[in-house]
């Protein structure tokens, strides 16, 4: 059978001005605002998202496509987990995952800009952390954990709400978590401005035989990756850096360009309404991690790139592309060792945030022995939330309190 035609563009309209710091709107604020907005934004305000187009930026990741109704398709079952793109119940990863995610190198930026947190919103409503300007989204329970919900019909286009709106550096990622209930990536866009019917500098369409081109070439989508896979988490994590950019969709990484031109200064989220969709995890983070700088200079490496599943020391995949660079260093340097030290935020009890960050350094050194690291070369310390990095006052401070670091044994 063919493979339903997948189309993905990305553009990046040249914009004027520099970058700017930005910091979240303040959550109370944020909140009220949110509630205006769930009240300007019914059904009646819903709109051809087709038609969908404001000003700027990288046009997006998905291009729509009219698709049969969702309704007159079973749902199908979401898989149990031992693959990368499978979860099990309440989003926790297999060990297999991590397998597949061994080649993942994709790191997070190391200053977090923005860091959704839904588990405190209510259900119904319009999360508090987020502009809609289009359509409809609200909070709702999927998978046993709180995240955003598009429904059928009108469809969402929202961004994140900050106090400023070009809040982009030169380098940067994102990272969040998808899923579709029928037609997995092929009806969401995501704009790194406001005019997405701007001149394109990077184009790719996906064929029958899955191969993707733009400006400069063409590359074959790695084999195994289905992104029309229904009721599915996906994992994506973009970096740009200047004129470069890489996508990434699950453990494989089919996006490599050195040619955008212009400047990114917000990310927009457009949602298309053929079905109902669901997102989670949005982390926008600034810069790079270098880790053979930061051992150097300071003796320890910070990551924020290790990742566990909401109050488990079960390792996320998407963890691999920090936890593979940090097997490379010990690789590299044989004399090497570390203190792996395991940091929360201060939500929950302060003793059982020490005794989860214990077993989080565990889980990590775990894995780095699994690889093949000797054993005898780390070391393992749970701090809890006794060292935060600063106030956990905000879902980007927490976000940086909880860290695993790697401190250089003399």
């Amino acid at each position: 059978m063919k493979k339903t035609l997948l189309v993905l563009q990305l553009m990046l309209s040249l914009l004027i001005g520099g970058a700017l710091q930005a910091q979240v709107e303040n959550p109370g604020n944020a909140a009220k605002t949110g509630a205006t907005d769930h009240a300007n934004n019914d059904i009646d305000n819903s709109v051809n998202n087709g038609l969908n187009k404001t000003e700027g930026a990288i046009k997006g990741l998905f291009k729509k496509k009219k698709k049969t109704d969702p309704a007159t398709t079973a749902k199908p079952a979401t898989p149990a987990g031992g693959t990368a793109t499978a979860a099990t119940a309440g989003g926790d990863q297999t060990t297999a995952s991590l397998t597949n995610y061994k080649n993942y190198d994709f790191v997070p930026g190391d200053k977090i800009i923005f860091q959704s947190d839904l588990a405190g919103e209510s259900v119904g409503e319009i999360p508090s952390q987020f502009t809609l300007t289009q359509g409809q989204m609200d909070v709702q329970q999927e998978d046993g954990e709180n995240v955003i919900h598009t429904p059928k019909g009108p469809g969402a286009r929202f961004s994140p709400r900050m106090k400023d709106m070009q809040y982009l550096p030169d380098q940067f990622t994102i990272e969040f978590d998808f899923k579709d209930e029928l037609f997995g990536f092929d009806h969401l866009d995501i704009y790194f401005g406001d005019n997405d019917d701007a001149d394109g500098q990077i184009k790719m369409i996906g064929g029958d035989n899955a191969s993707f081109s733009w400006s400069n070439g063409d590359v074959d989508a790695p084999e195994g990756l289905d992104l029309s896979k229904p009721m599915t988490w996906h994992h994506i994590a973009i970096a740009i850096n200047k004129n470069a950019g890489k996508i990434y969709m699950d453990q494989y990484r089919f996006v490599n360009v050195n040619n955008l031109v212009g400047k990114a200064n917000k990310i927009v989220f457009n949602v298309h309404g053929y079905e109902h969709s669901w997102i989670k995890n949005i982390r926008i983070a600034a810069g790079g991690i270098d880790i053979y700088k930061e051992m150097t200079t300071d003796n320890k490496i910070v990551t924020h790139g290790i990742l566990f599943d909401v109050n488990k020391s079960t390792i996320r995949p998407e963890s691999m592309g920090t936890i593979n660079s940090i097997y490379k260093l010990l690789q590299a340097t044989p004399a090497l060792k570390f203190e792996v030290d395991g940091h929360t935020d201060n939500t929950g009890d302060a003793a059982h945030n020490l005794t989860l960050s214990q077993q989080r350094a565990d889980a990590v050194k775990a894995q780095l022995v699994a690889m093949g690291i000797d054993a005898s070369r780390l070391t393992t310390k749970g701090f809890g939330d006794t060292k935060p990095m600063g106030p956990n006052d905000t879902p980007e401070n927490k976000a940086i309190n909880r860290r695993v670091e790697f401190v250089k044994i003399p």
